[in-house]
């Protein structure tokens, strides 16, 4: 594919700016989103750059030329501009890239980038592969049906309709696809049998162990030539996939940014980012050790509207338009198999904020609450705010160097008193307490005389300066008791 490729495509109504003849015969290697004012380090050369121009302001006389010499350094392709935020191409921006011979190209506020996208990743694999041996064992004719289904995308053939195509004009057993993560994306029948060998990757391995494709079948005997071949011409979806992935990611990174910004209008910022505006949202906190918590919980929110990115500390941030509990389930259902990728067991943990007005501040407050829930724990690695209904569940999202030293402050005599004696004064205060201070229920779970039950308690009382007939020192043991491991 080559830059000029773009101007054929009428239904995207692409317009040249500026560019010569030898310009826009410039290879295309892929295409990326930026509106990083300096976005060099994270181009590839050969790279279409698409642009809304957010970085450009009128007052601002260098800021287009700091741009286009950050793409002449990348040695991209040509650059993108959307007409969106501005409503035309600036003169600036033009004689930057006539400076720096970059071919620009206008693209008007209706074409959305994401079909820019994906028709630049199908007509690149649909160029690259025709050749390899894989696509080479498929009819030339089935090979025209696929690419006619797929195109123009994203509003081309469902997926499910174009596997159960290839499958049936291939002669393949029924299929399916889904993602690495394990959720799935397509079928050939409504009735699958089971998965026989070993899964093709489409697309290639993405960045996150999440994000990649995979294509199963679901008998034996299929021609691992045609699979292959399949799987290649499928592949234009999986990268295109991972990269609307990319896009919407950097879109709910600025929304989340903007939290920030007290009474902030955040309409703008929620459409773009593609949830609806003036409804409630929950947030959601993941975390993965080190890993991937991005790509988790993108994937185990895939079906509902949300918008999700990274934190800056290692996790994983989400706002989601649906109730806290069905949000809470959902992610229940997607831990297991979200783990199994997780080969070296990093832990993979959600924690569920309240629903909030998308309001700066109503948000900033739930997501708090989102990240103490998360710390919490709760049924399969899922912690809820809602769901904090008691003491237990309360100090479990208080951090561990916390409920150790408060538990060590209260509880450090009854200890020691336990390790030099036979009878266990823990034990006894815990039996206490989960007795209601009844003396006589406490001596019968014991087996011991209720006299015996008095004698502990005082020397309880006199080792932890504590008195059991006060429900506030009460409270203050069983806090204690369920901190740790002397909780266990």
């Amino acid at each position: 594919m080559i830059v000029g490729d773009l101007l054929t495509l009428e239904d995207l109504h692409i317009e040249l700016a500026w560019g010569t003849a030898e310009l826009l015969d410039r290879q295309v290697t892929g295409v990326t989103s930026t509106d990083l004012r300096d976005p060099a380090r994270y181009l590839q050369a050969g790279e279409l750059v698409l642009s809304g121009l957010v970085w450009w302001r009128p007052d601002d006389a260098s800021a287009a030329l700091r741009f286009a010499t950050a793409l002449r350094s990348a040695g991209v392709a040509a650059l993108l501009a959307g007409e969106g935020t501005h409503g035309a191409v600036p003169e600036s921006l033009v004689a930057a890239c006539r400076l720096h011979g970059i071919p620009l190209l206008s693209v008007p506020a209706a074409t959305s980038f994401r079909a820019v996208t994906d028709r630049v990743y199908l007509r690149l694999w649909g160029d690259l592969q025709a050749g390899r041996p894989g696509v080479a064992a498929i009819p030339e004719t089935v090979r025209r049906e696929l690419l006619a289904l797929l195109a123009p995308l994203p509003a081309g053939a469902p997926l499910d309709e174009v596997l159960a195509h290839a499958v049936t004009r291939l002669g393949l057993p029924d299929c399916s696809i889904r993602t690495t993560g394990g959720r799935p994306l397509a079928c050939s029948t409504d009735a699958p049998g089971a998965p026989v060998g070993s899964p093709v990757p489409i697309g290639g391995p993405g960045d996150c162990p999440f994000d990649g494709w995979l294509l199963q079948p679901h008998a034996a005997g299929a021609s691992p030539a045609l699979l292959h071949g399949l799987a290649d011409l499928l592949a234009p979806l999986a990268v295109a996939a991972r990269v609307a992935a990319e896009d919407r990611q950097y879109r709910a990174a600025e929304l989340l940014a903007r939290l920030g910004q007290d009474g902030a209008d955040l309409s703008d910022s929620l459409a773009a980012a593609g949830l609806p505006v003036g409804t409630q949202l929950v947030p959601v906190r993941a975390c993965c050790g080190d890993g991937p918590a991005v790509g988790a919980l993108a994937d185990a929110l895939e079906g509902v509207p949300f918008a999700v990115a990274a934190d800056g500390a290692g996790g994983a941030v989400a706002l989601v338009a649906a109730e806290p509990a069905a949000v809470a389930a959902r992610l229940r259902a997607a831990a297991p198999r979200l783990r199994e990728v997780l080969t070296d067991r990093r832990p993979l943990r959600f924690g569920v904020g309240p629903a909030a007005a998308a309001l700066p501040e109503r948000l900033r407050g739930a997501l708090v609450q989102a990240a103490f829930a998360l710390e919490a724990g709760g049924e399969a690695g899922v912690g809820s705010s809602a769901e904090l209904g008691s003491l237990a569940a309360l100090l479990r999202g208080v951090p561990a160097e916390v409920t150790s030293a408060f538990q060590d402050r209260l509880l450090a005599p009854l200890a020691d008193h336990d390790r030099e004696h036979s009878v266990s004064l823990l034990d006894t205060l815990r039996c206490f307490l989960d007795h209601d201070a009844s003396w006589s229920r406490t001596a019968e779970a014991l087996h011991v005389h209720v006299n015996t039950v008095h004698y502990r308690i005082r020397r309880i009382e006199d080792l932890t300066g504590r008195s059991l007939s006060r429900l506030e020192d009460r409270l203050d043991l069983r806090a204690a008791l369920l901190c740790g491991p002397l909780a266990a």
